[in-house]
């Protein structure tokens, strides 16, 4: 069955770097839209990032910049760079399917405090 499972997350200093991962199993990857998105503590899911499978990526704007989304075909993989971390980027990130997300994971938490 489809299996989306994070990691990478924890505890980092503002201005420090993190890399999200994403293993995917159970559909057809390499073939198949993925994004990243996120849920701060009291409010929405707020879209990250969508990578096609011709590696074409997409921000929202104030992600541009410091995140960057990226995949790896043969592990069935996407990760998400996190650079420069702020106290903001505090939240539960969450890989899914397509842009909707249709289909998503548990989630890796993110705390970015000194």
């Amino acid at each position: 069955q489809l299996q989306i499972v994070e990691s990478g997350g924890g505890l980092a200093q503002p201005g420090g770097s993190l890399r999200l991962s994403c293993a995917a199993s159970g559909f057809t990857f390499s073939s198949s839209t993925m994004s990243w998105a996120r849920q701060a503590p009291g409010k929405g899911l707020e879209w990250v990032s969508t990578i096609y499978s011709d590696s074409m990526s997409y921000y929202a704007d104030s992600m541009k910049g410091r995140f960057t989304i990226s995949r790896d075909n043969t592990k069935n993989t996407v990760y998400l760079q996190i650079n420069s971390l702020k106290p903001e980027d505090t939240a539960v990130y969450y890989c899914g399917t397509n842009r909707n997300m249709k289909y998503r994971g548990q989630g890796t938490q993110v705390t970015v405090s000194s």
